[in-house]
């Protein structure tokens, strides 16, 4: 399967904003937004010419494409399941991005990005009610227990994994015993829960041309 092996910096330049798409990387000095906030290319810091209403649309798609680590295709399915859905299809789109695995392992703190995430799911360090499970895009459900495997807890990934998690940052509708590394899917996160800076009306309108 292909996937973009560019630098991740470029991403976030292009999109104007920090994506925190590496980790700790996106919140020192070191960032590229802090280094070079103008887009990427040959002819520098010119700043942003004038984007058609096509172009917003599809900077929004790939923006939110890039946050969560997705691939169009990948992309596309989980907003075709979200028109599906009762409801608000954007909000029903951020609600199944953030039940993925990948991202609640992220946002609780395991992993530095959703790329390290994802990588570590692959890896098999984690299970979902007593079962392991390797696929990224598992998609979580109400009540569930999600884990880091009892012969992984001493991975070098989790070492002083207590010091490194801030409580804070874990939304409200997940509940982690740091000490077990196991957390409780309490509920659907509410929109108020996802921090996701994501125009999702512009990616309805992208897909709906």
């Amino acid at each position: 399967m292909s996937k973009y092996l560019g630098p991740k910096c470029k991403l976030c330049r292009r999109a104007g904003e920090k994506l925190m798409l590496k980790g700790e990387r996106c919140g020192s000095p070191k960032c590229a937004m802090v280094k070079r906030n103008y887009p990427p290319g040959f002819h520098g810091p010119k700043g942003r010419g004038k984007i058609s209403d096509y172009g917003q649309q599809l900077l929004e798609k790939q923006k939110a494409k890039r946050i969560y680590n997705l691939l169009e295709k990948q992309f596309k399915l989980t907003f075709l399941e979200a028109q599906k859905m009762k409801g608000n299809t954007g909000d029903n789109l951020l609600q199944l991005l953030e039940m993925r695995l990948d991202n609640v392992i992220y946002r609780l703190g395991l992993a530095a990005s959703r790329a390290q995430a994802r990588q570590l799911v692959n890896h098999g360090l984690f299970a979902v009610n007593g079962r392991g499970v390797n696929i990224p895009s598992y998609t979580v459900k109400e009540g569930d227990i999600v884990e880091v495997k009892k012969n992984k807890k001493n991975a070098k990934i989790f070492k002083n994994i207590e010091n490194k998690i801030k409580p804070e940052n874990i939304p409200g509708w997940l509940n982690f015993d740091v000490k077990k590394l196991s957390a409780k899917v309490l509920h659907k996160p509410n929109i108020e829960d996802i921090r996701a800076n994501i125009n999702t009306q512009m990616i309805v309108e992208f897909y709906s041309r």
